[in-house]
């Protein structure tokens, strides 16, 4: 049986959260007005991280800030960010535990909530090749501030998973699956696969797998086995 490997991004591979990076960057960039955005984007952050926000308030949160600019004309800003706050924040191991699922010849996706945008080159840095991830909308090439689809969140995860699966002809039964997260957000998926494995877990997340006998790791200590 092929084995399939799910990665969320943020705060599993990434030690932070791509979406609340990308606003702190456009603050210090001035390209958000601080005293607009700051306090939202924490109010935000935390909500999220108790899975208490809204699905829908945090991914057209997040995407309002490409409103109004191509991608185009984003794009020397977005390399940037990925190059001086993103990569910065990928530990090796990261990296090892991709690779590893990669060179066993496993299907190998990442699944975030960030947005598209935001994560294509995040995804090229890790080495996936495919990548499902909130979409953002585009209105005559430019973004409109807005999502479009159903939102690659909580069971929206496993909604677009299993849209992603069918499209290639596939059902994610045919797999050995395992899916890494951090958050309590993610739980629908890591409930859907063969084998959850928890990296960085919040609370309430590190409490269900100590119940449940999921593994757990810690990729800030080069930790890729559990």
């Amino acid at each position: 049986m092929t084995r399939l490997a799910l990665f969320d991004l943020d705060h599993t591979l990434l030690l932070g959260d791509s979406d609340v990076l990308w606003c702190d960057f456009l603050m210090d960039q001035g390209v958000l007005a601080r005293a607009d955005f700051a306090q939202r984007n924490a109010d935000i952050e935390a909500r999220y991280k108790t899975g208490a926000v809204d699905a829908a308030e945090f991914a057209n949160f997040y995407v309002s800030t490409l409103a109004g600019r191509s991608p185009a004309q984003w794009e020397s800003v977005r390399q940037q960010f990925v190059r001086e706050v993103i990569v910065p924040r990928i530990p090796q191991a990261a990296k090892d535990l991709v690779a590893s699922h990669q060179r066993a010849g496993d299907l190998v996706v990442l699944t975030t909530a960030t947005n598209r945008f935001l994560t294509e080159l995040t995804a090229v840095h890790l080495g996936f090749a495919h990548v499902i991830a909130t979409e953002p909308e585009l209105v005559d090439g430019v973004f409109s501030g807005a999502t479009t689809g159903v939102l690659n969140m909580r069971g929206g995860k496993v909604v677009r998973l299993h849209a992603w699966l069918q499209a290639r002809g596939e059902q994610l039964p045919q797999f050995d699956s395992t899916g890494y997260s951090d958050s309590i957000n993610d739980l629908p998926l890591l409930e859907a696969v063969d084998h959850a494995v928890v990296v960085h877990a919040d609370a309430r997340l590190a409490a269900i797998a100590a119940e449940r006998g999921w593994r757990s790791l810690d990729l800030t200590k080069g930790d890729t086995r559990g």
